[in-house]
Formats: C-alpha cells, structure tokens, sequence
C-alpha cells in the first residue's frame, strides 16, 4: 500500500531505538525525510548509520533531552531548519519507572518532566506550524498503562493517563486545520524498555526475570509480546493522507489484552 508519504518529513523521538527506531525505518521506507532525536547521541549516530534509506531521504540525528525545555526548543528548531518543514511528529521519547506510593517526588516530577512534559513541550512548537501550512500529524505513544490500574507502576499509570487527555484535546485545536492528533496505547513491546520493567518488577516481587516475563506474557490474550514494527505499521497509517479522519483516536495495540468499552 502506498501511503501518499514520500517527500513529507518527520520528527521522531526516542529514536534511537525500540518503538521509535522502528518507526524511523518504517518512514524512511516510505520515502519521508526523517529527525532522529534522543538522548544518548553515540547509540543515535550509530543506530542511524544502519538504516535502510531506499528512496534517498534525509536522515538527521539530533541528540537532545527531552526533559530539558531549551534542548527540545534547539532539538525542533535543527530539524525544522534541516529537513524544511515539520509534517509529521511522533513522540515516543519518555519512561517511567515501576513502583507504586513508595516513589518519592523526585521520581514523580522528573518522569512528569520527561514524558508529560516532553510530550506536550514538541507538540507546542509543532502544532502551529502544522496548522499554518494547514496539514500534520501527531502520533502520541503513550502506554496501556493509561487503562489498567497497577499499583506497581502509580506514576507510569497517571502520566499515561493525563497524555489521553492532552490527545483528545490537542486534536480538537488542529481539526479545522487539517491536522490530526492520535494516541497509541501499545501493551508489552518487545523492546529494551520492556525488558528494563520486567527487570525492576522482578526485583520487587522477588522473582527471576524469566518468571516475571513468563507471568506478563500469560495475562495477554496473543501470549506473545507485540513487535516493534507492528507499531511502526501503524504509526506511518495514521501518519498518512489514508487516516486523515482519524482524529483524537486512542488505539490500543496490544494483542487483546485491553478490555472495556
């Protein structure tokens, strides 16, 4: 399927791997001009280095911190200039550790700051934009998190659900002007940010990482953990003219395993 993509470009973040690497590879099969931005610029450059760019599309790694206001502003600002313009942002950059009311404020406020605010801060600087050339798109990647209480993961559980609704009516502010905001909500992810939660859950609940791995992988429905790539798909379909009456939508992309109307 041809996506009507090729020449758009994008911004993505977290891109140095996971969700957002595959995102990138997912653009750049498309034919669209991509931004690279995360923290670690040695993993970014190199990670960036193996992408396959078929179509000859621009490829720009940007290193910054998305919990830092100045280095997103310098980061969007780079890729605007470098690539031309911003069609396309999706934000994925930001983690939340497990734990439950023992989490102290410390740990709150900067995952506050990193997701929430991460999330909020790109879409400020490239809203506008998107509406003044009267086309975007914004891919939220939050979290399943948003809809199932856990007790071991409070804060990732509340951020998540405060991105639903900075979605809903972030999307209300661009519809007239044709562009489109949406919220993926994925489940288990096989990626090294699932694998880092397993970890710190196992250690809480006194399990090996295996058995911790094996108990979350029971509860879904697949009894598999989901793909990068599998949201990269989707990620580019919303990202496309084809999903330009996709508005607001939080879409779950976890094998079954939400449930509730």
């Amino acid at each position: 399927m041809d996506l009507g993509l090729a020449g758009r470009c994008a911004l993505i973040t977290g891109a140095s791997m996971g969700i957002g690497y595959a995102t990138a590879q997912e653009l750049l099969s498309e034919g669209v001009h991509i931004a690279l931005v995360a923290r670690d610029k040695a993993r970014l450059d190199a990670n960036a280095g193996l992408l396959s760019n078929p179509h000859g599309a621009k490829i720009m790694p940007l290193a910054a911190d998305m919990s830092d206001a100045d280095s997103i502003t310098r980061a969007f600002e780079n890729a605007a200039s470098g690539l031309g313009a911003i069609d396309i942002l999706v934000n994925n950059a930001g983690s939340t550790p497990s734990g439950g009311l023992e989490l102290d404020d410390s740990i709150w406020l900067s995952s506050i700051n990193l997701k929430l605010m991460g999330y909020i801060r790109m879409a400020r600087l490239a809203l506008p934009l998107m509406r003044e050339h009267r086309w975007g798109r914004i891919i939220n990647v939050i979290g399943l998190g948003a809809y199932q209480s856990n007790p071991q993961y409070l804060a990732g559980g509340a951020i998540n659900a405060a991105l639903l609704a900075a979605t809903r009516t972030l999307a209300k502010i661009g519809a007239q002007d044709r562009v489109t905001v949406n919220g993926l909500n994925p489940g288990p992810t096989a990626t090294p940010r699932w694998d880092e939660l397993v970890a710190q859950r196992a250690r809480a609940q006194n399990r090996s990482i295996d058995e911790e791995r094996a108990l979350s992988l029971s509860k879904l429905p697949s009894g598999r953990a989901g793909q990068p790539e599998e949201v990269a798909a989707l990620i580019a379909f919303l990202a496309s003219e084809r999903a330009a009456h996709i508005n607001g939508a939080l879409i779950g992309i976890d094998g079954g395993a939400s449930t509730g109307f």
